[in-house]
């Protein structure tokens, strides 16, 4: 085909702009890639450090979807409660069951901090955590909307009418579920998350009694460039959970976590609470805990192991090396294992390769943190007078 003068003339001046726009269109491209791909990174760095820009927040419930669910919240719904809210179960729309919990937000400033952790921990997907499926605030009511568990916590197998009913195997799953929840929220999470109230109720338990770790209201971020933060104690004080760097100091890591994990597993391994063992006034025992470090000493710490459990059902080296893993996890802050060594170490295959307990220099911390809880109890009902 042959162009004129004039036809030539046109079509290399097209050809010019559509090349143009072509090359301007491309290097825009390239440029928005870019600068997508370093907001990207950006948020990913500050999601290491708490922001949560890039997190997906849960569903908000209206509160006349929740109050038709639990009947208005009738006593006949309701599953729990205590200083930290209640707990009503619901029948959704669909027929499906959740668990709602109501409690109080003191602040403004609170519903900021609950809205950004919310959108973390709506984001954790482990079989051993509870899910969070939405949420509802009315006034300074806050509802946290979640999975509903058929055998509620396990404190109900602890001290409730459904006490000591657990098997060996199903006690061993609970201890080893919880383990495998904590080294997630610790190590395997894109942030590193604190629970810092581990006990036996904020366990849950499904129909399986497989558990779940529940109640994220006291989480804490531990930003990537430190090892703990310093903040004011805040938990169980009188339940024993309590790690004493954390009760006494305010200082928080994952070990914190540890500590209470101990203390959970000596729990379940004995049927007991901390605070409801019975003295042992030849060793000189105070507590849960007091007492199982001195059957330690003496060798004989599976006298610990629940009385009513079928000794069948156990291979006594086994527990006995549990309970030496829940006595690890209680000693120093820098001689606690982390969780996810933990999960090693109640796996079959490696548990003889647990390293030797220290407990003597445990005893004198646990000592001041006694008295500490303590004086801060006197002090604390002084001061309602």
């Amino acid at each position: 085909m042959c162009f004129t003068g004039d036809s030539y003339t046109n079509k290399s001046i097209i050809g010019g702009v559509t090349g143009g726009v072509s090359l301007l269109l491309l290097t825009l491209a390239i440029f928005l890639w870019c600068h997508k791909t370093k907001t990207t990174g950006r948020g990913q760095r500050d999601i290491s450090t708490g922001s949560t820009e890039l997190l997906q927040g849960p569903v908000r419930y209206s509160y006349n979807d929740l109050k038709l669910a639990t009947d208005n919240f009738s006593q006949e719904n309701k599953l729990g409660g205590g200083v930290f809210g209640e707990v009503y179960k619901g029948i959704v729309k669909d027929g499906g069951e959740i668990a709602i919990k109501k409690t109080f937000m003191a602040s403004r400033r609170g519903k900021t901090d609950f809205s950004d952790q919310l959108k973390i921990i709506s984001n954790v997907h482990h079989r051993h955590i509870l899910r969070i499926l939405g949420y509802c605030i009315k006034g300074t009511q806050l509802f946290l909307v979640h999975q509903f568990m058929e055998n509620c916590s396990l404190d109900h197998f602890l001290i409730g009418e459904k006490k000591r009913t657990l098997n060996w195997k199903q006690r061993f799953e609970i201890i080893y579920g919880t383990a495998r929840g904590l080294a997630y929220l610790h190590e395997q999470y894109h942030v590193t998350i604190i629970h810092t109230d581990i006990r036996a109720s904020n366990i849950l338990l499904d129909s399986e009694f497989q558990p779940k770790i529940a109640d994220f209201g006291l989480i804490r971020l531990l930003p990537e460039d430190k090892t703990h933060l310093s903040t004011k104690g805040r938990g169980s004080l009188n339940s024993g959970y309590l790690a004493p760097e954390y009760a006494i100091h305010g200082q928080l890591s994952e070990k914190v976590d540890t500590y209470s994990f101990g203390v959970l597993v000596l729990e379940v391994i004995s049927g007991k609470r901390y605070m409801d063992f019975t003295h042992d006034q030849s060793a000189n025992s105070r507590n849960l805990l007091d007492h199982a470090w001195n059957l330690y000493e003496r060798g004989t710490h599976l006298n610990l192991v629940d009385e009513t459990l079928d000794s069948s059902e156990y291979a006594a080296k086994h527990v006995e090396e549990i309970i030496q893993i829940a006595l690890m996890c209680t000693q120093l802050q820098s001689l606690r294992p982390k969780m996810s060594e933990v999960v090693v170490f109640l796996s079959e295959k490696s548990l003889p390769e647990i390293p030797p307990v220290m407990s003597t220099i445990l005893h004198d911390e646990v000592e001041i943190k006694v008295a500490t809880m303590e004086s801060l109890a006197s002090n604390a009902i002084a001061s309602t007078f």
